[in-house]
Order: C-alpha cells, then sequence, then structure tokens
C-alpha cells in the first residue's frame, strides 16, 4: 500500500511535466514558423545553377595583345622604325597566336617584315608547343622578294622567369632555318624595369635573295629601360647591337651593309 500512495503521489508531477514540454514545444513551434515562410524564398534563391559549360574557368574564350617593341633606331646612316608585336584569341588549352616583327626605314622605300599565325596548345605549365605558318617579305624601292615557311616552336616562361621562344622553319623551297630570342624584366622598382634581350638566328641552307647564309647568321643585343605610367603603357629608352655572322656577313659586305650596328632606340610598349 505504501508504494501505491508514492506511485499516486508522483503521478501528478509527471503530468504536470508532460504538459509544460507540449507548451514549450508549442512555444518553439510558433516562433520558427514565421521564420522559416520569410526564409523559404531565400533559400529557393541559393538554389545553385543548372550545370553548363560557360560557368567553367576553363572553357572562357580569352584575347591578348602586346607590343613588346616599338621603337624608333638611331644608328649611323638610315634611321628604321621597328615593331614586334604579338598575341592569342582562345581558351586555355587552344590559342590562336599571330606574330608580328620587321623594320621599315622612314627615308626610304626599305624594308623586312615577318607574319605568323599559329596553333598554340601547353604541353606544361609554363610552355605551349606551336604550329602554323610565316610569310616573310623583303621589299626595296626596285624589288620585292617574299617567301613562306611551315613553323615548329615552343614558347613560354624559363627557370628565373626567362621569356623564350624558339622556333624551327621549313620554306616552302625546303630552305630550313631557326630562330631564338629571350628576354628578362628585371624590376628596379614597381614601375622602373630593365629588360635585357637576346635574339639569333641559324640558317642550313644559304638564301642570297634574302641576305642569309649558311650557319649562324647573326645575334642581336639589347638592353631598355622602361617607366610603366600605366601597367598597359610603357615608353622606354635604350641601346642595341646587332652583328651579322659567317656566310651573312659576307653577303652584307658584298651589298655595301654594315656587318655590325650600334645605336639607341626609344620607344614604347603597350598591351591589352
Amino acid at each position: 500500500m505504501q508504494q501505491v500512495n508514492v506511485i499516486v503521489k508522483r503521478t501528478p508531477k509527471i503530468f504536470s511535466n508532460n504538459i509544460m514540454l507540449k507548451i514549450n514545444f508549442q512555444k518553439i513551434a510558433l516562433i520558427l514558423l514565421p521564420i522559416l515562410i520569410l526564409t523559404g524564398n531565400s533559400v529557393k534563391a541559393q538554389k545553385a545553377p543548372e550545370f553548363s559549360n560557360k560557368i567553367l574557368p576553363d572553357n572562357k574564350t580569352y584575347f591578348f595583345f602586346v607590343a613588346d617593341r616599338f621603337e624608333y633606331y638611331s644608328k649611323e646612316g638610315t634611321n628604321p622604325l621597328v615593331w614586334d608585336v604579338q598575341g592569342y584569341y582562345g581558351k586555355d588549352y587552344n590559342k590562336f597566336w599571330f606574330k608580328a616583327e620587321g623594320e621599315a626605314l622612314t627615308s626610304e622605300k626599305e624594308g623586312e617584315m615577318e607574319f605568323q599565325g599559329l596553333y598554340s596548345r601547353p604541353v606544361t605549365s609554363y610552355f605551349d608547343v606551336q604550329a602554323g605558318l610565316r610569310y616573310d617579305v623583303a621589299y626595296n624601292s626596285i624589288t620585292s622578294n617574299s617567301r613562306a615557311f611551315a613553323v615548329l616552336g615552343l614558347q613560354g616562361l624559363a627557370p628565373y622567369l626567362f621569356e623564350v621562344d624558339g622556333s624551327i622553319a621549313v620554306s616552302e623551297d625546303g630552305d630550313l632555318s631557326g630562330s631564338f630570342e629571350g628576354e628578362l624584366d628585371l624590376l628596379m622598382t614597381q614601375r622602373l624595369i630593365i629588360q635585357p634581350r637576346l635574339a639569333t638566328s641559324v640558317a642550313v641552307q644559304k638564301v642570297e635573295d634574302f641576305g642569309v647564309g649558311s650557319g649562324l647568321n647573326n645575334i642581336q643585343l639589347g638592353l631598355r629601360l622602361r617607366y610603366e605610367i600605366k601597367r598597359e603603357f610603357a615608353p622606354y629608352l635604350g641601346i642595341s647591337w646587332n652583328r651579322k655572322l659567317s656566310e651573312t656577313a659576307d653577303l652584307a659586305k658584298l651589298e655595301g651593309a654594315d656587318v655590325s650596328v650600334f645605336g639607341v632606340v626609344a620607344g614604347v610598349r603597350l598591351w591589352y
């Protein structure tokens, strides 16, 4: 009987506790209900978009253009205008590269130009392999010569941030040649930059119409100091030395041209 009395005495407390829990749950439900109603639309707005290739970062199309050299070359004798521009259009893995360089005299009708159209694809994180066509033109007031090439090259960033561009080319007549160019940006300040540059070329066959001999053709050394007013626009001053070698030097002497040329350059580098 004593145990029954204890159970009877405790029962009202249990019932009262259950009633209090129900009341608390009801209060919580009343508080949470308007919150869920108000936030329901924002939850829907945060739904992930449908899958599309357009949102993939590696599927964007890019355009890039840089005039690395656009300068007036002041030297003994005639003074040419020199340019070296390039750029690409495409995506991360497949690009169309275009390149153009040359020089033209400002006082006479004489010059030489080179144009390239290349397909480019990365082979490492720092280098692209490039293949395509090149077209050379050399002209003066009397005559004009041109020739086309198939080109295979490698362009990229070597250790210590050297920018390099090398290629081999076979002309329409089967003449084999190669070229290499390298440059390095040395920051004196965040805007003042010194750029040493090296370029050279080699040919297997002799092509007199273009003043090209067999062997190592020439070596070009340059040093330019530029100030980046904006990252995309930088005027510069510098020096440049060009030395013809081996059979190419012999051909230059026969035409009365200088074998070694040193001069001062002034120009602008721009990109976008």
